[in-house]
């Protein structure tokens, strides 16, 4: 027997007008779009479901992706020309993941932050430990005015299972952003079982897709969810497309 109560959705379906804050699209600058052309199939395929309006935020990561602001607004340009030349309905503006590392506090203090807004920073560690310097980058960046935003946190093995991590994270000041595809199976069950612990604590602020590539795009498309989902989802979609149209 079929229950009306269990039909699912696509997720695609409660997007249109939404603002993706965290994605990789900028040709040729990190692990995401290798190039304009792979940028534009991405910026399309985004279009096909209503999305239209995009902050980029490629890696600035020492040692792997280490990006500053000219090489970002080198990217972003090449890809608006593009955009332009084939007359494609879409908005973009840059900004960065930063990652907690040996070399965030000097980019800080030299005023190299991309931020997502005008006082919003996108931060990330990585997913096997804590930055060692966590602490006291969070602390720099409140000094200057910023608010950090922390990328997927379902997806750090070393915060599994610790929600009083979490809770402490948040009454810090920490806003927290959910991968999309973290609610599937497509970063691995734990991830998802993450999520929606997280999200049925309600510590989430904001969802993004962090799309690298086609391949995660296509999985994002093909992705569905319960209508209870749907419904809890649609404040973050909302606060985020809010907050930074």
């Amino acid at each position: 027997m079929i229950s009306f109560f269990t039909r699912k959705k696509f997720l695609i379906d409660t997007l249109e007008g939404f603002v993706d804050i965290h994605n990789h699209i900028l040709p040729g600058i990190d692990d995401g779009a290798k190039n304009v052309e792979e940028s534009i199939v991405l910026l399309k395929g985004f279009s096909d479901f209503g999305v239209t309006n995009f902050v980029a935020t490629p890696h600035i990561m020492h040692n792997y992706y280490p990006n500053t602001p000219q090489t970002i607004e080198k990217a972003l340009a090449e890809l608006h020309s593009e955009i332009g030349r084939i007359d494609l309905n879409t908005v973009i503006t840059a900004a960065a993941e930063h990652m907690i590392d040996a070399n965030f506090e000097t980019i800080l203090e030299k005023g190299e932050i991309m931020p997502l807004g005008k006082n919003y920073v996108l931060i990330e560690m990585s997913y096997l430990q804590p930055s060692i310097n966590f602490d006291s980058a969070i602390q720099k960046l409140a000094s200057q005015r910023y608010f950090a935003i922390l990328a997927h946190p379902e997806r750090y093995v070393f915060l599994y299972n610790r929600l009083g991590k979490h809770t402490i994270y948040k009454k810090n000041g920490i806003l927290y952003q959910l991968n999309m595809l973290s609610l599937s199976e497509y970063y691995g069950k734990d991830v998802q079982k993450t999520a929606m612990k997280l999200l049925d604590e309600g510590l989430y602020d904001f969802i993004a897709s962090d799309v690298h590539n086609f391949h995660q795009l296509t999985s994002l498309k093909e992705m569905k969810i319960s209508k209870k989902l749907a419904d809890t989802l649609r404040p973050l979609i909302d606060s985020t497309t809010y907050n930074f149209s």
